[in-house]
């Protein structure tokens, strides 16, 4: 059965095609920097957005019109499965992403769920070994169920964090069996709503201290996925553990586990901490610990998370010039569409439609900011602004020599401040030109 009305696979047409169902920008095999498109982008399906969301929201109820709708219970998962990989064939996108809750439903105990859940990754095991489709990364649905209503591993209730163990016990077994290239730990609901009854301490401790099992317990079994931590200011909880890259960074330094764990950067939890997602990424990059994204982007006239796909160019291409600059680039992460349709956009044909948009986006993102870094545009005026700090007092202020005793003698020989513009209009311009040109 097709799900998505017998589409072939998506070709690269080039800018000029008005084929709705065609890529403008992405040429998987184009080379760029020395690598293709395909092995710079690493292009995900998230399968919540694409084949568990029915287009509900917050004032009414589902809208998606999806031929697995007929289906229930395990019937349904399995409808589910079959749409995931038509989809990953009709894209040509090589992996996807998925919660334990997306693919198989909960039963009336743990035992009758991981009976559920191992079939099912049973079944995907198979699809992907006739596909030749991969996982990008797994992670655990911590967030939905009632018992997570205080958290799961900050949760004030024993019962519950030993719940959560026991789910990312059975979730990093299934990572390891179908080969999955890294994991993601997110904070659902790991925050408080108000102090007033909160152990702040015991909170960041336990949190820690689950996390610590979960690399042992990998070690264990011998599942060498990267552990990566996606952060995210607000909502559902109203103070999030994991605010930003920058605290995320500062837990994992304190309870020492920065050496396990790299970042999966959001662009929409990035605008909802009152950053850019170039910024965070950047954060990350810094700090050695970009490890892969998740591509979407909010809406600036809205205070939660949207989760649109991604069509802002200016946005996509500083965030290919971060991973460009990252070493190694994105590695063993990729390019998740953490993404879904507008309710009103309801037709299967639109989640094709919309993948289409977010890849062309990084892909053209990737060109322009590829011609940025082959051209030295940015690297130039950088070098430029902070050359005071390549000789003289301010190499010595670099290389650990200076202390305030020399630096003292130096500002007292009152020689002349000159400060230079920043320039950042021109900047913008000359972004803009490549955007335009490239």
């Amino acid at each position: 059965m097709s799900y998505f009305g017998n589409l072939q696979k998506i070709q690269y047409e080039g800018r000029q095609s008005a084929n709705p169902t065609a890529f403008k920008f992405y040429n998987p095999d184009q080379e760029i920097l020395g690598k293709t498109m395909r092995e710079h982008l690493r292009f995900a399906v998230a399968y919540w957005h694409s084949f568990t969301a029915n287009g509900s929201d917050p004032f009414g109820v589902g809208t998606a019109a999806r031929g697995w709708d007929s289906y229930t219970g395990m019937d349904l998962a399995k409808a589910r499965v079959e749409a995931c990989f038509e989809l990953l064939q009709i894209l040509d996108v090589d992996y996807f992403c998925f919660h334990d809750r997306d693919i198989a439903p909960e039963g009336n105990t743990l035992q009758e769920t991981n009976r559920n859940l191992d079939k099912m990754v049973a079944l995907i095991k198979e699809n992907m070994k006739s596909s030749g489709k991969k996982l990008l990364w797994n992670t655990a649905n911590m967030f939905t169920h009632p018992r997570f209503v205080h958290g799961a591993a900050t949760t004030n209730n024993a019962d519950v964090f030993a719940f959560a163990a026991a789910q990312v016990k059975k979730a990093l077994e299934h990572g390891k069996e179908l080969g999955a290239e890294n994991y993601v730990f997110w904070g659902g609901r790991e925050g408080y709503e108000t102090l007033l009854n909160t152990d702040l301490g015991l909170e960041l401790d336990n949190l820690a201290r689950f996390l610590h099992m979960a690399v042992e317990y990998a070690k264990e079994i011998g599942f060498d996925a990267q552990f990566l931590i996606e952060p995210k200011p607000k909502e559902p909880t109203k103070h999030q553990y994991d605010f930003d890259v920058a605290t995320a960074l500062s837990f994992l330094q304190k309870y020492d586990l920065a050496p396990y764990f790299k970042m999966n950067v959001e662009a929409n939890h990035a605008t909802l901490a009152g950053h850019t997602f170039e910024h965070e990424l950047r954060v990350a990059r810094i700090n050695g610990a970009l490890g892969s994204i998740d591509a979407n982007q909010g809406d600036m006239l809205l205070g939660w998370d949207t989760d649109e796909f991604p069509t802002d160019l200016y946005t996509s291409t500083l965030a290919m010039y971060e991973i460009l600059r990252n070493d190694g680039g994105i590695g063993r992460g990729g390019v998740n569409f953490d993404a879904k349709v507008r309710r009103a956009s309801f037709e299967p044909i639109d989640v094709v439609y919309a993948h289409i948009a977010g890849m062309d986006s990084f892909a053209r993102g990737l060109q322009v900011a590829a011609k940025l870094i082959e051209d030295r545009v940015l690297e130039s005026v950088i070098d430029e602004r902070y050359a005071s700090f390549k000789s003289g007092i301010g190499a010595d202020i670099v290389a650990g020599k200076a202390s305030f005793r020399t630096l003292e003698a130096y500002a007292l020989q009152n020689k002349p401040i000159v400060n230079r513009s920043g320039r950042q209009e021109l900047l913008k311009s000359v972004l803009n030109q490549y955007m335009s040109n490239v």
